[in-house]
């Protein structure tokens, strides 16, 4: 299954001076919506296409509980989850709190498993296609 790109013409944000360059950008063909997950899952394993929806929905709210009480969190061949910060610095650690903190994101890092799965992606340039 090949992973589509567009040609893009975009300038470095870094090197705002230099002239603007072409990349390849990834296009996602299709937003995939959590019932769609769950009835494929189901068509891979003994779940009804129901336990596996239901199943899907509960993996949400336990990997969000155990976030939110400090964990790390390791989904086997797929990879792990972890909350990082964003926030300000100050001169000394007693100015140091919680109201620092700007905002909170979910990293997500994918297992070597997963990273070998993807390294054998083949791409296809979208623009090639609307030429046949």
């Amino acid at each position: 299954m090949p992973v589509f790109f567009n040609k893009v013409k975009r300038k470095n944000p870094s090197k705002p001076t230099e002239p603007e360059l072409w990349y390849p950008v990834l296009k996602s063909t299709k937003l995939v919506k959590e019932k769609e997950v769950a009835e494929l899952l189901s068509n891979e394993t003994t779940l009804n296409p129901k336990e596996a929806e239901m199943a899907v929905s509960q993996l949400f709210k336990v990997v969000a509980w155990l976030l939110l009480d400090g964990h790390t969190v390791q989904l086997g061949s797929l990879g792990t989850f972890r909350l990082t910060a964003h926030s300000r610095g100050v001169p000394t650690e007693a100015e140091v709190n919680a109201h620092l903190i700007e905002k909170v994101s979910v990293r997500f890092s994918e297992s070597a498993e997963l990273k070998a799965a993807i390294a054998k992606a083949s791409f296809v340039d979208v623009s090639s296609m609307s030429n046949k």
